[in-house]
């Protein structure tokens, strides 16, 4: 791969690690888990980076990429995870620590979200984010009617597991 290639790659994922960070935080319960599906997630970005075609924005394709990549791996029934030798030295890419004391108001969300399926915690973080229905319709693969319908649903399950 070229140069500019590694170098737009490093940039547009330094802009946009925090996607990564929050799809890890609700698809693993531990600091270790985190860090391995955030490497594995970036080293599937890497791998289909060559292919992305910027018909989307960057952010758009990496949700789409990093949830596949969680949910996948969330499926095995295994928990150890395949990863990739990832040379760090060459990319010096600076990784935000995420600091989960700081995330400490969001526990009860988190656990609530946690108890959702695959589709409804890729849909309601994507809503948590501010993503317009439309953007969320094309990372899931979904119609914007449907993402509507399940997210109104999603709401009801979130107010019953919250306030039971």
């Amino acid at each position: 791969m070229t140069e500019s290639l590694e170098k737009s790659f490093v940039q547009q994922l330094q802009t946009n690690q925090n996607i990564i960070h929050k799809i890890c935080r609700l698809y693993t319960s531990g600091e270790d888990a985190h860090k391995d599906l955030f490497q594995e997630i970036t080293i599937q970005l890497w791998k289909a980076y060559p292919k992305f075609r910027g018909e989307s924005k960057f952010s758009t394709w990496a949700y789409r990429v990093a949830l596949n990549t969680a949910i996948t791996l969330y499926r095995k029934s295994t928990r150890s995870l395949s990863t990739v030798e990832y040379d760090n030295t060459k990319h010096f890419i600076k990784q935000e620590e995420y600091n989960y004391e700081e995330e400490e108001q969001l526990k009860l969300l988190y656990q609530a979200v946690y108890q959702l399926n695959d589709i409804e915690k890729a849909l309601i973080f994507m809503y948590l984010e501010d993503k317009d229905y439309q953007e969320i319709s094309e990372t899931l693969g979904i119609s914007e009617v449907n993402a509507r319908v399940k997210m109104n649903r999603i709401k009801g399950k979130l107010k019953k597991i919250l306030n039971p």
